[in-house]
């Protein structure tokens, strides 16, 4: 990797991630001044919520001033993070669904800052979200060239959830790791992969995917005649050991290795075929259009369709490990639905799945989408999350 190939990678990702930093930064802000609180919506008296506390850390409450450059970013799971961070993991009370590698981040962060997890936290997710893009653009130049490597590190921030990206939540760790494993071993540095594998397991539970792709990729280079297969199916063996750790230690705190997962009964998720959440997903998206809060599954939905096309587009235009991940990562989150709301959070766990961002900026290159008209319906959907994620309306 040459020196100017990297200069030029940092200089284009710090180009886009403080544009549309500060973008993001000016909407928050309007959303906190001018928004209607979600509780003040014909509605609200059925429960629709202002601020949500977690337990052990109140949310922020609306006020004007400069603040708001900061406390308009802590919303929902940010709330766990911090919480966990500042105070630790508690039995029974759903942070075990929260994997810990980012709250360790911030409550070190934080005690280099003198006690200040929430500038922790964002710096935490700024650093990582920064670095990701950086490994990202590289690992894009070898697979599709420069011209589509950079479309695909503006179509990444640019993403109608990308919001959570900029915020305190653990997606641009995992996608930092989750970038640095595919570039390990697209390089045949199958110890740095499975090391960047298993941190990705250990700050999210769809980490240990990529123990599948690291194989696949390991197969392929060994059917490629580019070296033997075992060194990348250990690496891809390492992988669930982060996974592994986290269980041990409920394990060891409160005597149970599947507390995360069971708390997933807390969050009302259940198992249920992929094909069934999506049907249910369609169906409600147009069930209640026009009727508060029914917005919330056709947003769902709309977000969720053209991402799954580009899931399967890189299914078939990508080397194998990059279209395995992609399905993997649509699939888990669709066997694992909250029936009230059968798309919800799918759209954010999207965010992070860069190949599908590779294939926009590849259907473009092939002119077979504009990049225009790409750039202006992210924008406009992410401005909208951005809004509504900040006035606390159920965008997680």
């Amino acid at each position: 990797m040459s020196g100017d190939r990297l200069r030029g990678a940092l200089a284009h990702s710090l180009a886009v991630f403080a544009g549309v930093r500060l973008g993001l930064s000016v909407l928050a802000l309007a959303a906190v001044a001018l928004l209607p609180n979600a509780a003040d919506v014909p509605g609200g008296a059925a429960g629709l919520p202002g601020p949500v506390d977690v337990p052990g850390w109140p949310a922020p409450r609306p006020g004007p001033g400069w603040h708001n450059l900061f406390t308009a970013w802590e919303r929902f799971d940010a709330l766990w993070f911090l919480r966990i961070a500042a105070g630790g993991y508690r039995p029974g009370d759903g942070s075990a669904a929260f994997f810990p590698l980012y709250p360790l981040a911030i409550r070190a962060v934080s005690w280099l800052l003198g006690g200040r997890p929430l500038a922790a936290a964002l710096l935490v997710s700024s650093a990582a979200l920064l670095a990701a893009l950086v490994v990202l653009h590289l690992l894009a130049a070898t697979e599709l060239g420069e011209a589509a490597a950079r479309r695909s590190v503006l179509y990444l921030c640019l993403f109608p959830t990308a919001v959570f990206l900029f915020a305190p939540y653990s997606e641009p760790l995992f996608l930092l790791l989750s970038a640095a494993a595919f570039l390990a071993a697209r390089r045949g540095r199958w110890a740095a992969a499975g090391l960047a594998g298993a941190l990705a397991a250990l700050a999210r539970s769809v980490g240990v995917l990529l123990a599948a792709a690291l194989a696949v990729e390991a197969l392929h280079r060994r059917a490629e005649r580019r070296g033997p297969a075992w060194p990348g199916l250990l690496a891809a063996a390492a992988v669930p050991l982060g996974t592994l750790a986290y269980l041990a230690y409920w394990r060891v705190r409160a005597g149970d290795w599947l507390a995360p997962l069971h708390q997933q009964a807390t969050w009302q998720r259940v198992a249920v075929a992929p094909w069934e959440t999506a049907v249910a997903g369609t169906r409600e998206a147009f069930r209640w259009i026009g009727v508060y809060p029914g917005g919330y599954h056709l947003l769902d939905w709309l977000l969720v369709v053209p991402a799954a096309v580009a899931c399967l587009y890189a299914v078939i235009r990508f080397r194998p490990a990059f279209g395995v991940y992609a399905l993997a990562s649509l699939l888990l989150p669709l066997a694992l639905a909250f029936p009230p709301r059968p798309l919800m959070s799918l759209p954010r766990f999207l965010a992070v799945v860069f190949p599908i961002h590779w294939a926009l900026a590849d259907l473009v290159e092939r002119r077979a989408l504009p990049h225009t008209a790409v750039v202006a319906v992210s924008a406009a959907g992410l401005g909208v999350t951005t809004l509504l994620f900040a006035g606390w309306y159920y965008i997680f």
